[in-house]
């Protein structure tokens, strides 16, 4: 493979496999960092004699730092060189993974939680650098990606668990340093320039980016949807690790990261969800697909000590979401131009990191007053809820 690291790539170059699997690893590599403490929030708890509720901060941080970086930083892309914000996001990252490393009490835990979720905002910025450079199949470049990212997720909760395990919870982030530094030098190397178009000020960017809002009332949906997807899924993973930590399960770190096997395979799915929205399917896919929420959400309610159901509601849960999350993205990507992308995919995504840290918020909540019980009737009402927002939306466009 050629590096092109002083060529400028057109809008309409063919982008190779090689550089879309390049991005589907940076953001699978990237994205994890967030998710990396879910599995290991016992074993970070028990080192700082922290609460439950204090280590469940850590994830909540995580996103929050996320949902910044992406209101903050991403609409750069728009701006500046996207090859330079992602490499520099790529540094900022494997500096707080360092530090994180050293840490010494849980305040600075989350501190640096917030930081690392901030600054793994470069996978946003891939994203729609990769949608630009693929005019055609762009469903099919996207979902490739997003399935590099959904693995990722997904990945981080079984490599951390059975690193936690047999290693501690630090090594945890100094294989995650190491991995960030790799795909950083590769993208320095084999990440293409790409112009950008917008002049005005860093305000001035901000203020475009809300504008989206008010331009695109396809947008505003879209955002509402995948902010109930994404808190109905950190709501689960999050407390899951509680549920399954405790009786009758009683599982370690690394066995309850094994769970994270069986919702890859709803990830592997993403691909082909994305070029079946390129035909046009995407209404249908997404009643689908809340369809297999519901379903999976009641598997886990009434058969909850049950070890066969919970896998297979793992499965259908994250089929169904993946499905849901493709299909919005390549959505969105279908509004305005590619000048537009970056802030386009910064309003979205945002709302998307809002409603995870909202939904992890208020799961732990339901899991503090209620246990399992409360933290599946909050998915059920999530997915009934973009439900009622998909027929709103299906009858807007009529």
């Amino acid at each position: 493979m050629t590096p092109t690291k002083n060529k400028t790539a057109a809008a309409d170059q063919p982008i190779s496999p090689f550089l879309v699997t390049l991005m589907a690893v940076t953001a699978g590599i990237t994205v994890a960092n967030i998710y990396y403490n879910q599995p290991i929030l016992k074993n970070i708890a028990t080192e700082f004699h922290a609460t439950e509720a204090q280590a469940g901060i850590i994830s909540m941080l995580s996103q929050v730092g996320f949902g910044l970086g992406l209101f903050f930083i991403t609409p750069l892309g728009d701006k500046i060189n996207k090859k330079t914000l992602i490499i520099w996001s790529e540094l900022l990252l494997l500096v707080a993974l360092v530090l994180l490393m050293f840490s010494t009490d849980i305040m600075q835990v989350w501190i640096l939680s917030l930081f690392i979720g901030t600054f793994s905002v470069s996978v946003h910025v891939v994203i729609p650098l990769a949608a630009g450079l693929s005019t055609k199949n762009r469903g099919k470049t996207v979902g490739t990606i997003f399935t590099g990212l959904l693995i990722g997720i997904l990945a981080a909760r079984v490599l951390s668990g059975s690193i936690a395990e047999w290693f501690g919870w630090r090594y945890v982030y100094l294989i995650s340093a190491v991995a960030v530094a790799a795909v950083t030098v590769l993208l320095k190397i084999y990440l293409p320039t790409v112009e950008t178009t917008f002049k005005g000020s860093y305000l001035k960017l901000l203020i475009s980016t809300l504008k989206q809002l008010g331009d695109f009332p396809q947008l505003r949906r879209l955002c509402i949807i995948g902010m109930l997807q994404f808190g109905l899924f950190c709501s689960f993973w999050t407390t899951l690790t509680f549920h399954l930590s405790g009786s009758p399960f009683n599982f370690q770190s690394d066995t309850i990261g094994l769970f994270g096997l069986v919702a890859i395979a709803g990830a592997l799915i993403a691909p082909v969800i994305g070029k079946r929205a390129d035909k046009g399917e995407s209404n249908r896919l997404r009643f689908m697909a809340v369809g297999l929420l519901i379903l999976s959400t009641l598997i886990m309610l009434i058969f909850q000590h049950s070890l066969p159901a919970l896998v297979l509601g793992v499965l259908l849960l994250d089929i169904g979401a993946q499905s849901l999350q493709v299909t919005n993205v390549t959505l969105i990507y279908t509004l305005g131009n590619e000048s537009l992308h970056s802030r386009i995919n910064t309003v979205y995504m945002t709302s998307f990191f809002i409603g995870g840290a909202l939904g992890t918020f208020i799961g732990l909540l339901c899991w503090k007053f209620g246990g399992w019980n409360w933290v599946t009737a909050q998915m059920l009402l999530f997915a009934l809820l973009i439900i009622v927002f998909l027929i709103k939306e299906k009858l807007q466009t009529k």
